[in-house]
């Protein structure tokens, strides 16, 4: 390996590890985008498996001690009622791993005040999600949700997130720019043109969702 490749490995090892350490020295981490999803496009396993894998990804930068949600609404099927995202996560205020402060409280995070964005809107590990200009785009947030929160009428879910095939999900910005009908939404912006992982990568995404503390 030659100095210069050597020292620029060294350079990207050193700020993961920055970046880990950053998050579990804030015991005040409450919210984060997943670094990766479940890997099997919008089938994430229901509620029960993104809510687990907030808090997998939680627990590895040492923040497993909290009670996390995924911030998923579901409709209604069956006997099972709607689930409003907004109704999942608890009251707030909501910290991210560098200690800022997103949102005071349920009616702040669904209001133009929120601090969300590229720049505060950052991964377990505190590290920036990749959005529109950069290369490649996932800044498509899984969501299922209408702009303040709340469960949508039809499938905006992909089967209430156990399909990865036929279907659509609901998605928001995190870095609030781009296409779609609401494209500064950071929780609905736009449809996903299907549910399987090739298809929440051509419209900007890779399976990522939002994470909070109860």
């Amino acid at each position: 390996m030659n100095k210069a490749l050597f020292a620029s490995f060294a350079l990207l090892l050193s700020l993961s590890f920055s970046n880990t350490l950053l998050a579990q020295n804030n015991p005040n981490l409450s919210f984060f985008i997943t670094s990766a999803g479940s890997g099997n496009g919008a089938n994430l396993g229901g509620l029960a498996g993104a809510d687990a894998i907030c808090q997998q990804r939680a627990a590895a930068v040492g923040a497993g001690n909290k009670t996390w949600r995924a911030y998923l609404s579901t409709t209604a099927s069956g006997n099972q009622a709607a689930v409003n995202a907004r109704d999942r996560i608890g009251r707030g205020p909501w910290q991210n791993a560098k200690g800022v402060v997103v949102a005071q409280s349920v009616d702040d995070l669904h209001s133009a005040n929120n601090k969300l964005g590229k720049e505060n809107s950052l991964t377990e590990k505190g590290a920036t999600v990749k959005g529109r200009g950069d290369s490649p785009n996932t800044h498509d947030m899984l969501t299922g949700s209408s702009a303040d929160g709340r469960a949508l009428t039809g499938d905006n879910t992909c089967s209430n997130w156990t399909g990865n095939g036929a279907g659509s999900a609901r998605v928001g910005h995190h870095d609030k720019q781009g296409g779609g009908d609401s494209p500064n939404s950071w929780n609905s912006a736009h449809a996903s043109s299907g549910c399987s992982q090739a298809n929440l990568v051509s419209t900007g995404g890779a399976g990522l969702f939002y994470c909070f503390a109860q």
